[in-house]
């Protein structure tokens, strides 16, 4: 008989954790009648995180096709949430970058994630889920890390 994978792995829990937080979010703010689709929504939050980005690297960092976050962004061009320039270094590139408008529906969009902490932190004491939030800032670190070391080496390579 094969082996069976485990399901309480931490990639499946981080995966199936993930999977939950994203449905329930895009469920609320379809809900809350915002001017975007869900999909856009995580992209105006993840270029506000990132600070002025080159698309290519914001795709990268959402985890989707360069292709999907170009049609995203053209969609929150139009909406004046965000505005693309042409990069300095690289003027075939464009940079990414969060207009008033896009921070103001961004913090539209804070209850509504805020109340979804809320709800995934229910029934665990303050000081766990903090403790919980600092071992997966530092899984974090450590991944991105690992991820670093490696393309320095290939680089070298």
């Amino acid at each position: 008989m094969p082996p069976r994978s485990d399901s309480d792995n931490v990639g499946f829990l981080v995966a199936d954790v993930t999977r939950l937080l994203r449905a329930e979010m895009d469920r609320r703010i379809t809900a809350a009648g915002l001017e975007l689709n869900p999909g856009d929504a995580r992209t105006l939050s993840h270029a506000a995180r990132c600070g002025s980005v080159r698309q290519n690297l914001l795709a990268e960092r959402i985890g989707v096709e360069a292709m999907t976050v170009s049609s995203s962004l053209d969609r929150l061009e139009v909406l004046g949430l965000i505005e693309r320039q042409a990069d300095s270094v690289d003027r075939r590139a464009k940079l990414v970058h969060v207009t008033q408008a896009g921070e103001a529906m961004l913090e539209s969009m804070q209850p509504l994630a805020a109340g979804l902490g809320a709800e995934a932190a229910k029934g665990i004491a303050p000081a766990d889920w903090q403790r919980f939030l600092d071992t997966l800032k530092h899984v974090r670190a450590n991944l991105t890390a690992a991820r670093d070391q490696l393309r320095k080496e290939n680089a070298a390579a």
